[in-house]
């Protein structure tokens, strides 16, 4: 007998919704630090700048805004999960926005706070249930704010990375949900049940082909933290270099998952 189908993850709209502004409050306070010269500093994001990057992870909660004025589909075609290979192929266009952006904004400060004004009061008193027009397909308006979690959590990591000491904090709902996302795309881009999967203490996911077990200590187990599982899911880490540097704990044959990532880029 096949095994059972599981129930999609299901999110708290209410604090996802508190999550998006945390984390986006937390990257604003961290850019009105920074200075001409900090700004100007290379990402690991290609040729972006932090002026670019900070401009394109502004477009996170600003996608929301510009999603609401458009009209409203007549019915739902998309999942979650769909939203994630829909990234992946508008890439270019994302750097060409985000280039632009950062031409056209030169004041990122007062930018950011209108784009945290305008996100306020657009979802203030739309429906959970309310469909977007996203990239993915019509997604509801409480799925798209999970989605940007991750570009907000995802982005913070790629700031404090470009930016010595800038230490912008993570807000837990956030991490959390960003994490979660991810650990399901790669359960749903390797189905199965022989690996285990342990991101503590957010998620934990059974995935990749093969014998299942049922009881006690899985033989395929993969153990990292938060942040670790979210480089590699993004490609900002490799998995070869994660495991060298004992980021990532991989024991069973099955517990390669390099060949699997990344899961977005």
């Amino acid at each position: 007998m096949p095994p059972a189908r599981k129930r999609p993850r299901t999110y708290d709209p209410a604090k996802i919704r508190a999550a998006v502004l945390a984390q986006f409050g937390h990257v604003r306070d961290a850019v009105r630090t920074l200075t001409p010269e900090q700004l100007a500093l290379p990402t690991r994001l290609g040729q972006w700048s932090v002026r670019e990057l900070v401009a394109h992870t502004g477009m996170a909660p600003a996608a929301v805004v510009r999603l609401l004025d458009e009209p409203e589909p007549a019915r739902r075609d998309a999942a979650l999960m769909d939203w994630l290979p829909a990234i992946a192929d508008a890439a270019d266009d994302i750097a060409d926005t985000a280039r632009l952006r950062a031409e056209q904004h030169t004041d990122l400060d007062s930018h950011l706070a209108d784009i945290e004004r305008e996100f306020t009061a657009r979802i203030a008193d739309e429906p959970d249930s309310r469909l977007l027009p996203t990239s993915a397909g019509a997604l509801t308006l409480a799925d798209y704010l999970v989605t940007r979690t991750v570009e907000l959590v995802v982005h913070t990591d790629d700031l404090n990375a470009a930016v010595p000491g800038l230490d912008i904090p993570y807000d837990r709902q956030a991490l959390a949900a960003c994490t979660r996302l991810l650990a399901d795309a790669l359960a749903a881009k390797a189905p199965g049940g022989s690996t285990e999967v342990r991101i503590p203490p957010y998620a934990v996911v059974q995935c990749v082909e093969g014998p299942r077990h049922t009881r006690g200590t899985p033989p395929n187990v993969v153990e990292t933290d938060p942040l670790t599982w979210i480089r590699l899911a993004t490609g900002r880490v490799e998995w070869k270099d994660a495991v060298h540097d004992a980021k990532v704990s991989a024991s069973g044959e099955r517990a390669d998952l390099g060949p699997l990532l990344p899961l977005l880029r």
